[in-house]
C-alpha cells in the first residue's frame, strides 16, 4: 500500500484494502438495480487501485428484522446477519447505497442500519467499539429530490456507530422530479452526468485515502476511547475514578 498522493499518473495503489458495498435496492436479483449502476462506477475505481471489493444486495439475503446481533436468539426462525457482519468487519471501507422513496431512504436501507447498530456494542481487541478504524460513505439514486437528506441520515448513522467519515463521502443521481427515466434507463443521461461522476470519483478516492491512513496508523488510538477500560473504572479527564454518568 503506497502513501496517498495527488493523483494523475502517480496515483497511489491501495492493495491490501478491502471494501464492502451493500445495495439497499428494493428489487431482488436479477431485476435491474439503478443503484447498482453507481456502485459499479465506484467499485471499478477501487478495483483499479488494487482494493478488494465485496458486495451484496441486501434484499436477496435472509436478514431478520431486529436490533440484536443474532435474531435467532430472540425468536427469529433464521437470520443470515451474523455471517454478513463478518464481511462488514473484514472491510476497511463500507459504502451503503440505495434509492430514494418518498424523499427518504428505502426500508431495506433502514433495516441494514438497524442491523449494523445491533452490533455496535461489540468491541475490538483494544476494547473500542467494533467499527472503529474503518471509513464509511454512501451512494443514492432516485427520481425525486432527497439525496442530501438520505445521505445525512446514513452518514450520521455510520459515524455514530464508529466509522470515520471522510470529506465528500456521498454521491448520487436523480432524474427529473416525478415520473421519468432512472439512472440506467436509455436516454436518462445518468451515466454521463458530470456532477455525479465527479462526486462519485471524489467520494471513492477520499474513502481509499482515509482508509489507508487509518490502516497505516493501526486504527483509532485507544487512549480515551476504550469502552473496556471505561467499564473497568478508567475515567480519562474525570478526577473521581468512581464517576458514573
Amino acid at each position: 500500500m503506497t502513501t496517498p498522493s495527488g493523483g494523475g499518473d502517480d496515483a497511489p495503489r491501495y492493495d491490501g484494502l478491502r471494501a464492502l458495498f451493500i445495495n439497499a435496492t428494493l428489487k431482488p436479483s436479477p431485476q435491474q438495480s439503478h443503484t447498482q449502476g453507481l456502485i459499479d462506477r465506484s467499485a471499478a475505481i477501487m478495483r483499479d487501485r488494487g482494493v478488494e471489493v465485496d458486495e451484496f444486495r441486501a434484499i436477496d439475503q435472509d436478514i431478520a428484522i431486529g436490533v440484536y446481533p443474532d435474531m435467532t436468539e430472540h425468536g427469529a426462525s433464521s437470520d443470515v446477519w451474523p455471517a454478513l457482519y463478518e464481511r462488514v468487519l473484514a472491510a476497511n471501507i463500507l459504502v451503503l447505497a440505495g434509492p430514494i422513496w418518498l424523499g427518504d431512504n428505502s426500508s431495506v436501507m433502514k433495516q441494514i442500519i438497524e442491523r449494523l447498530y445491533s452490533c455496535s456494542g461489540l468491541l475490538n481487541d483494544r476494547g473500542q467499539y467494533a467499527y472503529y478504524g474503518r471509513t464509511g460513505g454512501c451512494l443514492i439514486t432516485g427520481n425525486e429530490d432527497g439525496i442530501k437528506h438520505c445521505a445525512m441520515n446514513i452518514l450520521y448513522s455510520l459515524q455514530h456507530l464508529g466509522y470515520v467519515i471522510p470529506p465528500q463521502a456521498d454521491a448520487g443521481w436523480i432524474g427529473a422530479v416525478g415520473p421519468g427515466p432512472s439512472y440506467l434507463d436509455d436516454g436518462s443521461g445518468g451515466p454521463e452526468t458530470e456532477f455525479t461522476n465527479r462526486n462519485t470519483t471524489f467520494m471513492t478516492w477520499n474513502l481509499m485515502h482515509l482508509a489507508a491512513m487509518l490502516s497505516q496508523a493501526g486504527g483509532i488510538p485507544a487512549a480515551g476511547t476504550s469502552r473496556r477500560a471505561w467499564d473497568a473504572g478508567t475515567r480519562p479527564d474525570f478526577a473521581n475514578p468512581e464517576y458514573r454518568a
